[in-house]
């Protein structure tokens, strides 16, 4: 089977994906240089952006994808740009879960009242058991 040379439509359509592409893979470098500097409104702000661009791209490869018309090399792309994303999750995850557990270090929980919300008698026993009469 001969391949056929690129064609206008094709150069087109590439250069169509590969804009949504690039922007998503700008803003992935923003958010990971935003993570490493710790910077809470610059994470939210490419955390934000990230989000849109990820949107456009989805729907443009979508699209593409109907006509049977997406490059290997873009979707290789985009697949990568994927598992990045789920490796910043990952870290802002763990990041998150050490940041509880110094709070909770930090800032022990209150001692509560004698009895709950529910009603029931919240003290421990110091025998450990309840008591039954």
């Amino acid at each position: 089977m001969q391949t056929l040379p690129p064609t206008e439509n094709t150069e087109a359509l590439s250069q169509d994906l590969e804009r949504p592409l690039i922007e998503v893979e700008n803003c992935l470098n923003l958010l990971g240089e935003a993570l490493v500097r710790r910077d809470s409104q610059a994470i939210e702000t490419h955390a934000a952006a990230l989000h849109q661009a990820l949107a456009h791209a989805m729907n443009s490869f979508m699209e593409a994808a109907r006509n049977g018309k997406v490059p290997p090399q873009l979707r290789n792309r985009l697949v990568q740009a994927g598992g990045r994303v789920a490796a910043q999750r990952e870290s802002l995850n763990r990041a998150n879960a050490a940041l509880d557990r110094a709070i909770d270090v930090l800032i022990p929980p209150e001692p509560g009242g004698v009895y709950g919300a529910s009603g029931k008698n919240e003290r421990k026993s110091s025998l450990g058991g309840s008591i039954q009469a």
